[in-house]
């Protein structure tokens, strides 16, 4: 894979040049129900999950409330924090909308009742941050039930940095972005 250096942030090309947009009715929401693991957290939202709202919790499935509970909602694995899934399935914060899987966390704080979103990785789901070199690395992970996402996106032209554009903004800062857009704006990655 190719590498771009933006700032202290390196991005493989395919980020660059993949096509996206996330069709919820399509999927159904199955980022947050498939994987063996739930969604990698920072220091900063592992604290931000302590103090839940007991109107998060109402919006939570009984059994979630449940394992909430018994098992807390964050699990370490190989020394990285991760939201707690349920049998290895599901996220501990889904709930099930009009039939579509929907983060708990975020409807919360759409409506006002928390002071944070949902994970910075979920924002920007299908693009992970790994680390190489000491630095952020952006990857894209190219998943099958995302299938219809990336057939969306190329028919509607929206570019995955675009997608995530907002997450982006809030994990490296506006600046970034802007230097991110001159350099596709300006490369043969178009």
């Amino acid at each position: 894979m190719s590498l771009v250096s933006i700032g202290d942030v390196l991005v493989e090309k395919d980020v660059f040049q993949a096509f996206f947009a996330c069709d919820l009715h399509e999927c159904q929401g199955r980022c947050c129900v498939e994987g063996e693991l739930g969604a990698p957290l920072s220091e900063g939202e592992v604290l931000q999950l302590h103090d839940l709202p007991v109107e998060l919790l109402r919006m939570l499935p009984e059994k979630s409330v449940t394992y909430l509970h018994r098992h807390g909602c964050v699990e370490v694995y190989q020394g990285r924090a991760y939201t707690r899934t349920i049998d290895n399935r599901e996220c501990l914060f889904t709930c099930v909308r009009d039939g579509i899987t929907v983060c708990a966390i975020e409807i919360a704080f759409r409506d006002g009742l928390l002071g944070f979103d949902k994970p910075i990785s979920c924002r920007l789901f299908p693009i992970r941050v790994r680390k190489k070199f000491g630095l952020d690395y952006l990857v894209y992970e190219q998943h099958s039930m995302c299938r219809s996402a990336r057939k969306a996106g190329g028919e509607r032209q929206v570019k995955l940095i675009d997608y995530v554009r907002q997450a982006l903004g809030a994990l490296y800062g506006y600046d970034w972005i802007e230097s991110l857009k001159a350099f596709v704006d300006s490369s043969s990655l178009k």
